[in-house]
């Protein structure tokens, strides 16, 4: 093993500690995890894998030190720590960063050129290569283009994780790309399809026109957008029938007017028919619980499709489809000779205008045309409303009906409430976001994307004698051949000349969603397919840690694999982080352009002082970005280092000195307590609590016992009480830093390095009941009652601006009896440390300590 220890240092410092300790660890293999042969050994971790795209940012470090923390308690706690990392490398981020770093777009018509070099990226060209237009390169050259940079930003990402000190088994790494990665997410599929829980089916579905690609419901999210209500004007017979859009350009892809069935305004009308302004087609009104009789004129349009609602009526009340927005989010072509129309040339006329046009420009057109005729009735008036995005983009969502995978989830829904129940949440509360996106489920988890670099659909198509594929009946691979690329693998039965071509076959063109291979993370990790032995040593996990607001994707949809693979549930618990907040109290993240990336604070204030700021955030509590509290975190970590120098440079106490003094005894007591509470929140995943507790009983530590006994100690009395004292002392300070180290893992390893022989990492968390029986006749109260009376005596010193060391002639402690009785125990230490002459007591009721001082 490498050598350990160091010398006690004449000056400590924080400095070179992280580059010392990192790479001891490595060398030392401190953190591998070994198979102890029983799942009971075992603390699993499901480690969030980071996207690689670009850069961390200090959210990551703020809740990957959470779970680092736990991680390193578990393993002083004796168990055997899976603590793998994995990658998140596939997916939008990917290709976006890919696009913008290299200066590339993919265009999936183009051959694969084998001959292609990676571009210079961007932001080192220079001249007229600078503005240069994007490249457009085959699929199969940028996906390998997305696979170099990945690899190199994954090299930088473990870097800066070592540097903060994660106690990751940095030999078990995992990718949501690699071959291993496909394989799994391809098995789990063809399983669920098999199975009849993932299927296919043309459906109206959420569309990004930025990405042209299909959206999950998980993956919205609402943005208030300006728009204007326009009250049009239909026809039923002589009379006008209003309804308030603020979509008027989805007039053409019109099917019905509903209303409410109780709504006797147009009860009269439902079931007949009325005409639409400027393309005179006949629709019929139909009645609907769902209509809001309160909401503009209390009728509205039916388009196929503008909304989610859309969806819902046109399915349960099955009318026809006429779409007219296509997957670039421009207006499709439609023949209005096939529609019951007065003037189908007219109709068809007018809309010709739009075809082709942006839905902004569709927008006005047809406002104009409304207002021109009249059928728009006074004038647009402005509002605000929630509109739906796609997370990571940046134009609004489009339904279009499409051909998507889907895996079931709705039929399931009180089974995974169940497993939901079946996880304990930390905090409790975090279990309500759960249940309450399972019980909205509205459709099934669509897993299909219109994209590049994913893990392929693992089946293939045969064509029929037009070249037409039969998606009824797909032809699916063994899984023994996984993985396979169905652009590149053909079928069992057929050539590559017959590769889209009549009679012959076609591949699967898109990719797995990057939440369809990442809910899989527990199985890549514990090597489901390959490694049966680990598998059943860490599955199901013990730990999930994440954020809040991935709750809905991550979480949820790792629950959904587990459930149906496995049946059971992917973890025991669930730890939930919040979001960092910048000064403006918004969340800090990478869309917003306000993220802080954590590179130059590790080095300012040490990986130690960013750790002690992450693990000051409550746990599922959101936390402003707060450089203060790295300050403060430093501070502590450099007193550690100090106060660790102080006590060991004392003589060593003789084998088997014990603590035999009042307040010695007192202070293993409070020691024993605060045991007690670090270890009673860190099984319960509250690292902030546990902090809390270490470090108010450390500054006790250093203001006022150290203070106290500090005379004692230097052998200024019996030379029992002085080994009373550093007997204290060094048990103690081997406590403390043992508490310390999941939170200060550099400098609670630098100070045990100064007297041990092996890493503190793998030492042994403490226990209460020794320091009790130590501590045996005498209450931690004491300690407190001591440290009052030495903190008054200085007080008075400090106002009359003397010296520490100043004579105190006299000092009159007042208290209730009992505290009295307490402070008579350490008297001669109160003496010592206060340099009091003569010490007397005065006893009160229902008053708190106070002492009278009285100069020499």
């Amino acid at each position: 093993m490498t050598r350990y220890g160091s010398p006690l240092p004449d000056k400590p410092s924080l400095d070179g500690l992280e580059s010392k300790w990192s790479s001891f660890w490595g060398d030392a293999d401190v953190h591998r995890f070994t198979r102890p042969g029983s799942r009971d050994a075992v603390f699993s971790i499901d480690t969030p894998p980071p996207t690689v795209s670009g850069s961390l940012h200090v959210g990551h470090v703020f809740s990957y030190t959470h779970t680092d923390i736990i991680a390193r308690f578990q393993r002083m706690r004796g168990k055997h720590v899976f603590y793998p990392m994995g990658w998140d490398d596939n997916g939008l981020p990917t290709e976006r960063r890919v696009q913008n770093y290299y200066g590339v777009r993919c265009d999936p018509s183009l051959p694969y050129d084998p001959e292609f070099t990676a571009p210079t990226p961007v932001t080192e060209r220079t001249g007229k290569d600078k503005k240069a237009p994007a490249v457009s390169i085959s699929r199969q050259n940028f996906v390998e283009l997305c696979e170099k940079l990945t690899a190199e930003d994954e090299l930088v990402f473990e870097e800066l994780w070592r540097k903060l000190g994660l106690s990751v088994d940095w030999s078990m790494q995992y990718t949501t790309i690699g071959k291993e990665a496909q394989r799994v997410a391809q098995a789990s599929f063809l399983r669920l399809v098999k199975r009849g829980e993932a299927y296919q089916s043309e459906a109206p579905t959420m569309w990004d026109v930025s990405f042209r690609t299909a959206v999950a419901n998980a993956e919205v999210v609402e943005k208030e957008l300006s728009g204007a209500y326009h009250r049009v004007a239909f026809r039923h017979g002589t009379d006008e029938v209003h309804i308030e859009t603020t979509r008027p350009e989805l007039l053409p892809a019109c099917v019905a007017l509903v209303a409410h069935p109780d709504d006797e305004r147009y009860q009269s009308l439902v079931g007949q028919e009325v005409t639409s302004p400027l393309f005179g087609v006949r629709v019929p009104v139909v009645a609907h619980h769902a209509a809001d009789p309160e909401k503009g004129s209390g009728i509205a349009m039916i388009c196929t499709f503008g909304d989610a609602t859309d969806v819902m009526w046109w399915r349960e009340l099955k009318l026809p489809t006429r779409t007219v927005i296509g997957r670039d989010g421009r207006l499709l072509p439609m023949d209005f000779s096939e529609l019951p129309t007065g003037d189908a040339a007219a109709a068809q006329g007018l809309y010709d205008q739009i075809v082709g046009k942006t839905v902004h420009s569709a927008r006005e057109i047809i406002v104009e045309e409304l207002r021109n005729t009249g059928s728009l009735v006074g004038e647009p008036r402005p509002t605000t409303r929630a509109v739906k995005f796609f997370e990571k983009g940046d134009k609004p969502l489009e339904v279009v009906s499409s051909r998507q995978w889907f895996i079931k989830t709705i039929e399931h829904r009180e089974q995974l409430l169940a497993r939901g129940a079946d996880i304990d949440w930390h905090p409790a509360h975090m279990q309500s976001r759960y249940n309450d996106w399972v019980q909205g489920l509205n459709i099934d988890w669509l897993i299909s994307r219109q994209r590049f670099f994913g893990v392929p659909f693992p089946l293939w198509y045969a064509l029929d004698a037009a070249g037409q594929p039969d998606y009824g009946a797909p032809i699916l691979p063994d899984e023994s051949v996984l993985p396979i690329d169905p652009s590149s693998d053909c079928p069992p039965g057929f050539t590559e000349e017959q590769r889209d071509k009549p009679n012959g076959f076609t591949g699967e063109p898109d990719v797995m969603d990057t939440w369809a291979t990442s809910s899989l993370s527990p199985q890549l990790a514990s090597g489901w397919l390959s490694d049966p032995e680990l598998f059943s040593q860490v599955y199901p996990m013990d730990l999930r840690p994440q954020g809040h607001d991935i709750i809905r994707t991550w979480l949820f949809t790792t629950v959904v694999r587990s459930h149906l693979e496995s049946d059971t549930t992917p973890w025991k618990h669930a730890a939930l982080s919040g979001w960092i907040l910048d000064p403006d109290r918004k969340k800090m993240s990478k869309s917003q352009g306000n993220v802080v990336t954590p590179g130059h604070l590790l080095d300012e204030y040490g990986a130690d002082a960013v750790r002690y700021w992450a693990a000051s955030g409550r746990p599922g509590t959101d936390t402003a970005f707060d450089p203060q509290q790295m300050k403060i975190g430093r501070r502590l970590a450099m007193k550690l280092l100090n106060a660790s120098k102080f006590v060991l440079s004392l003589p060593a106490p003789s084998t088997g000195a014990k603590a035999t003094e009042p307040l010695d005894k007192a202070v293993l007591a409070k020691l024993a307590a605060t045991v007690e509470d670090a270890t009673k929140a860190l099984e319960g995943f509250d690292y902030t609590s546990a902090l809390d507790a270490i470090e108010r009983f450390f500054w006790f530590f250093c203001d006022y016992y150290v203070e106290l006994v500090k005379e004692r100690s230097y052998g200024k009395g019996s030379e029992e009480g002085a080994e009373s004292a550093r007997v204290t002392l060094r048990h103690t300070l081997d406590i403390i830093t043992r508490m310390f180290a999941p939170v200060l893992p550099y400098t609670a390893e630098e100070t045990w390095s100064w007297t041990h022989e092996s890493t503190v990492h793998l030492a042994s968390w403490p226990t209460s009941a020794d320091l009790w029986e130590a501590a045996s006749g005498t209450r931690p109260e004491l300690a407190d009652a001591a440290a009052s009376a030495i903190a008054a005596i200085r007080r008075a010193k400090s106002t009359a601006k003397v010296s520490m060391r100043a004579e105190v002639a006299r000092a009159v402690v007042q208290a209730p009896a009992a505290v009295l009785d307490d402070v008579r125990l350490v008297a001669s230490d109160i003496q010592a440390a206060g340099v009091v002459s003569d010490l007397d007591f005065q006893t009160t009721e229902g008053v708190e300590l106070t002492v009278d001082v009285n100069l020499a």
